[in-house]
């Protein structure tokens, strides 16, 4: 991995001229913006007209960024209320491109882009291939999928337009992944932290060496991963692994991105996206520095504006450094709608995952299944063990000093399970961590 010393000079030449705005010129970009995204919502979306109405404010009440506390937030189920196109502030006619959700827990939530939309969106994705270490001309191998999910092609319009050449992979099919990076030679990966691990998986089936691998800049995201596993990846390959933050309600990726000088927690694109950090109970804004509920308003989307959108996503907000002027996240490691309560106890996937990592014989791969024995709630971690560790004994001694440690430290009992290398299934996109067998009440 390369040093910030290596990285710094060169890196900041090339930012652009929102990357090096300073903090004072950011919150005046911000506070124009804003008053006109609340107008473009108020004007043109009914939801946000009557919403605004019901809350008692009008567009016209925002003078300064503290007055965005008065408006009401967008929910999830508002969006999926309003499907498929009654969110939209512009015409259908007016739109280049429609994305959705996968709809497994209900209707899908649609999101659509002007023309202008998609080149906001290219830009702000280019900024974090850059920020992440990415060049014109380098080869990314894009492992993101491709369809209504946003991530494949909102990476590839930013490559394209950083000057990257790119390789639309998308997810999938292993092996041709590990043939394509050895063949093709990337510089760059850009792929769910979860399915990294299977792609590390498939090198060393091969008997491959991944640190001699042409890669050496991963963009992860998607989904929460620890640090721990940041470690692993990036031991594992010899490259610099990132955190990039988005979602499709607020843009797609994009919105957030971890720069390779200071690995820090990630940047945000605060020229395109005003950030906020809540009280999930109370919904009061809370200091920078302090932990909640991320929201974000956007400033600049023309079809489909986005006002304080409740993320779910947990983190706190902190000064810029690598770039001053934009305000930092610290990295996601849990939502609160992924939040496990076992018998009084809140327990998130990346606690487990931050745990089995610490030990020699987990690779990584887990699912966390919850049962019910009577009145009780049980919960049982099924980890894989890494091939050369895995002897067909179970590993029980190593299991049940995970399963101790789990006691110690998060205050459940739960029961840990080893299995054999390639026995759970594999994510070819978000990784689905909790298996839920509870009766349904």
């Amino acid at each position: 991995m390369a040093s910030i010393d290596q990285h710094s000079g060169s890196y900041r030449a090339e930012m652009d001229e929102a990357e090096q705005a300073s903090r004072d010129e950011i919150v005046a970009l911000q506070t124009r913006r804003l008053a006109w995204s609340l107008a473009h919502a108020y004007n043109n979306v009914a939801h946000y007209r009557k919403a605004f109405d019901k809350a008692g404010v009008h567009p016209g009440d925002f003078k300064q960024l503290a007055d965005l506390a008065n408006f009401p937030f967008t929910v999830k189920t508002d969006l999926r209320d309003n499907y498929p196109f009654n969110m939209f502030a512009v015409p259908r006619e007016k739109l280049v491109r429609v994305h959705a959700s996968s709809g497994t827990t209900g209707k899908p939530i649609v999101v659509g882009y002007t023309q202008s939309d998609i080149e906001t969106w290219a830009t702000v994705m280019a900024r974090s291939i850059r920020a992440a270490g990415g060049r014109s001309g380098m080869i990314v191998h894009n492992a993101y999928g491709y369809g209504l999910f946003t991530g494949g092609l909102g990476v590839h319009y930013g490559a394209e337009k950083l000057g990257c050449t790119v390789v639309p992979v998308s997810g999938g099919m292993t092996e041709r992944q590990v043939q394509l990076i050895n063949d093709f030679r990337p510089d760059v990966i850009t792929v769910t932290p979860s399915y990294m691990l299977a792609i590390l998986d498939e090198f060393k089936r091969r008997g491959l060496d991944p640190r001699q691998s042409s890669l050496k800049i991963g963009i992860f995201g998607a989904e929460p991963w620890t640090n721990a596993m940041r470690a692993e990846i990036e031991q594992s390959f010899a490259m610099d692994a990132t955190d990039i933050y988005g979602l499709s309600e607020v843009i797609g990726p994009g919105v957030a991105q971890e720069c390779i000088e200071s690995k820090d927690g990630l940047h945000i694109w605060e020229d395109h996206f005003y950030p906020e950090v809540i009280d999930p109970e109370s919904g009061r804004v809370l200091p920078d520095g302090e932990k909640g509920e991320l929201v974000f308003t956007s400033l600049t989307k023309e079809a489909f504006p986005i006002i304080r959108y409740r993320t779910r996503d947990l983190t706190r907000l902190f000064p810029g450094t690598a770039r001053p002027g934009m305000r930092r996240m610290e990295k996601v490691t849990g939502r609160s709608d992924d939040m496990i309560i076992l018998r009084g106890v809140n327990v998130f996937p990346t606690q487990i995952e931050e745990i089995l990592l610490a030990n020699d014989w987990c690779g990584g791969h887990f699912v966390i299944e919850l049962t019910r024995q009577g009145r009780l709630d049980e919960m049982t971690v099924i980890a894989e063990a890494r091939y050369g560790h895995w002897d067909g004994s179970g590993l029980v001694e190593h299991a049940d000093r995970v399963t101790q440690y789990i006691k110690n430290t998060i205050g459940i009992s739960a029961r840990v399970k080893a299995v054999a290398p390639e026995t759970l299934e594999r994510s070819l996109g978000k990784a689905k961590r909790v298996i839920d067998k509870r009766p349904k009440e």
